[in-house]
């Protein structure tokens, strides 16, 4: 899982933009939290209502006029869901302009309709993607609990989101353009455009009652820029030179949450962006789905980032040891779950042919799509181990080489890669660090420690390198 972070983010709903903060989903004491800089309230009753009844304590995210208001309101304000956040005291002495989105954080829920109705390509699959995403991890965090014991566990306030980020049409946007090419393809963008015009207003009004575009009271709602004069504004504001030089580059965007906040550079110069190779953007309900299927057969799909490029692959264990799809030490990756689903189907020969279950995967229909615990990024705790070295010692934790190491292990495992091993021995400078990770993973990383730490890790990168075969021959 990635490093604890808070990402700016601006919503565009009912011709006005507010700002807030998202915390993508972060580890600790063992279990899963994300948060939006919101806090729980008790509303007034609807005096529009036929029986006007106040709807008790509830959720709500606070939104912002501006960057600039949203940075005020942080400076001086902990009474909200991330006052307990781990970075949480750094991005409080952000300005304005660390405050302020990039592009792949901007959701425009106005522009949803336009979107579906345009022809599919691989900016509008991302787009609605990216708004579907962002609104089901709304209402996650703001449907809150019945209080009576005897309410269904699965009863939601959010029951439109629910449904329609349910819908496999709406699923299947995590797997990008591929999903909506062909006839099938184009019948599956139409059936989302239906379920859009079925259940959109819905889902809009039931995710304005948890918004508050009142900037926890500071700010009248007529204060928020509408959606032009928020796009006027934007266009007068002078590009940077890295902008410019990125004008001819073609554009991407990265797996919603990939944006991490590096506590020790934020500090003096605003907020540092790591961002993973992946590009895979599936729902969490997709994944669960596809991982019912994936675990009864014992052969699960995984991602690896290396500074290559990212993969996919397939993973099971036979007496203990790791067996990769591949051949003769050699690991297959794929750019996409389609990919990967294609070659299965084939006939090529394989050390995952011989599993007993493999008939069940060469037949099935489940896209292979990993679950966070078998994605293993290489590149990003490279970064993590150099800005470490760099004078950020004592802000991350041990617990960040634990699922990197388990999946270079793995790799080097089956590769017979014997450096890697060596690199992660016991008496080894990176394995005895793995090995306190394992005992105390709330321990921080030492500085002094780091360098030894960087080479030893740069080496295990290079060597899992040698035994990554990127296939891009598959027939489409």
């Amino acid at each position: 899982m990635a490093r604890p972070s808070i990402v700016p983010i601006a919503l565009t709903l009912d011709d006005r933009t507010g700002y807030t903060l998202w915390a993508p989903p972060w580890e600790e004491d063992g279990e899963e939290w994300q948060a939006f800089l919101g806090s729980t309230v008790d509303l007034p009753a609807d005096i529009n209502d036929d029986d006007p009844e106040a709807p008790g304590p509830t959720a709500v995210v606070h939104l912002f006029p501006s960057p600039a208001a949203l940075a005020a309101f942080c400076r001086v304000n902990t009474d909200h869901d991330l006052a307990d956040h781990p970075v949480w005291p750094v991005v409080a002495a952000l300005g304005p302009e660390d405050l302020t989105p990039d592009e792949d954080h901007r959701f425009d829920l106005d522009g949803v309709y336009d979107v579906v109705a345009e022809n599919p390509d691989r900016w509008a699959v991302d787009e609605l993607a990216a708004t579907l995403d962002i609104v089901g991890r709304l209402a996650e965090c703001c449907d809150t609990p019945a209080e009576d014991d005897d309410e269904d566990d699965d009863e939601t306030a959010f029951e439109s989101v629910a449904e329609l980020v349910s819908r496999p049409e709406a699923a299947a946007l995590g797997l990008g353009i591929d999903a909506f090419l062909g006839r099938d393809g184009e019948e599956a963008w139409a059936r989302l455009g239906t379920a859009i015009d079925e259940l959109w207003e819905d889902v809009l009004e039931e995710l304005d009652d948890h918004l508050d575009w009142t900037g926890a009271g500071a700010v009248s709602t007529e204060a928020y820029p509408s959606a032009a004069e928020e796009a006027e504004s934007r266009a007068a504001e002078p590009a940077d030179d890295e902008d410019d030089e990125d004008d001819d580059a073609t554009p991407a965007r990265p797996a919603t949450g990939s944006t991490a906040v590096a506590p020790a550079e934020a500090a003096s110069a605003g907020i540092r962006t790591i961002r993973s190779g992946s590009e895979l953007t599936a729902t969490p309900a997709a994944v669960a789905a596809a991982q019912e299927f994936w675990e009864a057969v014992g052969i699960l799909p995984v991602e690896v980032v290396v500074p290559e490029g990212a993969g996919l692959t397939l993973r099971c264990y036979v007496e203990d040891r790791a067996r990769f799809l591949g051949r003769e030490g050699q690991v297959f990756v794929f750019p996409t779950p389609v990919d990967l689903a294609r070659f299965c189907a084939g006939d090529e020969a394989h050390d995952l042919t011989e599993i007993a279950s493999w008939a069940e995967v060469a037949d099935t229909d489940t896209l292979p799509l990993p679950a966070d615990q078998d994605r293993y990024d290489l590149v990003e705790i490279s970064e993590v181990l150099a800005e470490v070295a760099q004078g950020a010692g004592g802000l991350v934790e041990l617990r960040a080489l634990l699922q990197p190491v388990e999946g270079a292990l793995d790799l080097a495992e089956y590769a017979e890669l014997p450096r890697v091993q060596q690199q992660l021995a016991a008496d080894a400078p990176l394995g005895r660090a793995v090995a306190r990770a394992d005992s105390d993973p709330r321990a921080p990383l030492a500085a002094e420690e780091a360098p030894a730490l960087v080479t030893a890790w740069q080496q295990i990168v290079e060597d899992i390198g040698t035994a990554l075969v990127f296939r891009s021959d598959v027939v489409r």
